[in-house]
C-alpha cells in the first residue's frame, strides 16, 4: 500500500507539472528500490527512523552487566547522529562523522584515519569522572563498534537526510488517529470525511506560534515520552488551537448544500 500511494502521488505531481528532485522516507525496500530504479528520484532517510531502529539494538546491549557503562551514551550517540545529518552536505562527510563517535567516547578526540573529519569540533575539555569514557579494545567497544560501523548502517549515514524530516507527517498522522481512531471501522464516506476534516484542522494549527509569558519570554514544557523510558525534553508551549474552518463548513451547509441538495448528494455518493 506504501508502494502504491508513492506512485500515485509522484503521478498526482506529475500530472501538474510539479518535478521532484529528492524525497525523504523511512527505509522501506520496495520503495528504495522503485525510487533508484524506476522514478529515478534521489532519497533521502529521515533521522527519527534510523535512530529508532538502531535505539532498539542499544537498548538490550545496557541490560548486561558488562556493558552497563554503555547507558550513559546512548543520548549522545542519538544527537551524534542529528548532527552527523545537519551538518553534512555530502554522504562521504556524513560517514567520516560518524565514524567518530567511538572514538569520542574512548576519549580519542583525533581521528587519524579520518581525512574528511580529522578531529572533534567542540573544544578540548578536562572531566573530573575518568570512568566515564569506554575503553579501547573492551568488550564493550568491539561490540559497539561492530553494531556502529556495520555495513547497513554506514549507508543508511550517509543517506540521513540533512534538512528536511517527516516529522510534519507523523504530526498530521497522530491528527487522523483522533479524527478516525484505529479501533473503530468507518465506512468509505465516513473515513474520507473524516480526512477532509484532519487535512483542515491541521493546516490551520501546523503553524501556531510559540506561546508568550508575561515576563516577555517564550514558554517551555517538560515531556517524558514512553518511548524514552524516563528521559525528558523541553518542548515549546503552542498557542490554543482554532477551529475557524468549522464556520467555514457551517456556512457551507446552510448556504450551499441545503439550497441545493441534489448536486451535493451526488458528489457524495460518488
Amino acid at each position: 500500500m506504501e508502494l502504491e500511494g508513492l506512485k500515485r502521488s509522484l503521478t498526482f505531481l506529475d500530472d501538474r507539472g510539479m518535478t521532484v528532485n529528492c524525497i525523504v522516507t523511512d527505509r522501506h525496500p520496495q520503495i528504495q528500490k522503485y525510487l533508484r530504479e524506476e522514478a529515478k528520484i534521489t532519497q533521502f532517510y529521515d533521522v527519527w527512523h534510523v535512530e529508532k531502529g538502531l535505539s532498539k539494538k542499544l537498548e538490550p546491549m545496557c541490560k548486561k552487566k558488562e556493558f552497563v557503562k554503555l547507558r550513559p551514551w546512548i543520548q549522545s550517540i542519538r544527537r551524534h547522529m542529528y548532527w552527523t545529518a545537519k551538518t553534512s552536505n555530502t554522504a562521504d562527510i556524513r560517514a567520516a562523522k560518524w565514524r567518530a563517535i567511538v572514538n569520542h567516547a574512548c576519549n580519542k578526540h583525533k581521528h587519524k584515519d579520518e581525512p574528511l573529519f580529522p578531529k572533534c569540533l567542540h573544544p578540548p575539555r578536562l572531566t573530573r569522572d575518568k570512568n566515564k569514557w569506554l575503553t579501547p579494545g573492551s568488550p564493550l567497544v568491539y561490540k559497539l563498534d561492530k553494531l556502529l560501523y556495520s555495513k547497513r548502517l554506514l549507508k543508511d549515514v550517509e543517506k540521513l537526510s540533512p534538512h528536511h524530516q517527516t516529522s510534519s507527517l507523523e504530526s498530521y498522522h497522530s491528527v487522523v488517529i483522533k479524527f478516525a481512531p484505529k479501533s473503530v471501522a468507518f465506512k468509505y464516506i465516513g473515513m474520507l470525511c473524516r480526512l477532509y476534516l484532519a487535512g483542515l484542522h491541521y493546516n490551520e494549527n501546523a503553524g501556531r506560534p510559540q506561546k508568550i509569558g508575561q515576563n516577555g519570554k517564550p514558554q517551555w514544557k517538560l515531556a517524558f515520552p514512553k518511548a524514552r523510558k524516563g528521559e525528558c525534553r523541553a518542548r515549546p508551549i503552542k498557542v490554543d488551537a482554532t477551529f475557524g474552518y468549522v464556520a467555514g463548513l457551517m456556512d457551507l451547509i446552510f448556504d450551499t448544500v441545503l439550497l441545493q441538495p441534489e448536486p451535493n448528494e451526488g458528489n457524495c455518493n460518488t
